[in-house]
């Protein structure tokens, strides 16, 4: 019997796109999105910020010396943030889920502010009872510590957790956990997964 539900954000619950941040902030920066990607993704900058490592600001004040010149907060939060566009086929799901007694548990590689960006834009995390975040969580999937802290956040034994990312390696780290895991491909093949384990929604 499965108990609580665990999703990924990103390309689950919502489109989004680490080109369009670069444009973004490259224009922001005034340079080409490619050299933005070169200076955010490939430096690892980004991802540091995603583990939690470094905060915001310290986040911008990097991007600042990389850049040569001050960037404001708010600004570059905007030209972060802006790349996401909700999966809107997911609410009910999550919506019908919840109505059943499910657990619902977040589990996602995200930054502060493109998680505080959602909380105020959107309202898909709203029927979340829990949030297992990498900025938190100090480490990113498929590192061991974001499932260890999913294990505490799911309320049940990991066999009775279903979990779903369109990550097929992220997918295959979750199993290793104990956790029933499919690979997200659209709303329709999870609601498939989802009635082939006796869930009609």
């Amino acid at each position: 019997m499965i108990r609580t539900f665990l999703f990924d954000m990103g390309n689950v619950l919502t489109r989004f796109s680490h080109d369009r941040m670069c444009d973004q902030i490259g224009t922001l920066c005034g340079m080409s999105g490619d050299k933005m990607r070169k200076l955010l993704i490939d430096t690892g900058l980004q991802w540091e910020f995603e583990r939690g490592h470094i905060t915001e600001e310290t986040f911008r004040d990097r991007l600042s010396g990389l850049v040569e010149r001050s960037l404001d907060r708010n600004e570059l939060r905007r030209a972060s943030s802006d790349i996401f566009d909700p999966i809107l086929e997911m609410r009910p799901i999550l919506d019908a889920l919840k109505r059943r007694g499910h657990r619902l548990v977040l589990l996602s590689n995200t930054t502060v502010s493109h998680y505080e960006w959602i909380r105020e834009k959107f309202t898909f995390l709203e029927p979340f009872d829990h949030c297992v975040v990498s900025f938190e969580a100090g480490a990113m999937k498929p590192d061991p510590p974001i499932y260890q802290a999913a294990l505490q956040a799911i309320h049940c034994e990991p066999r009775e957790a279903f979990y779903t990312d369109d990550i097929p390696e992220y997918v295959a780290k979750g199993r290793e956990y104990g956790f029933q895991a499919e690979t997200f491909t659209t709303p329709e093949s999870l609601l498939r997964q989802l009635a082939d384990r006796g869930i009609v929604i």
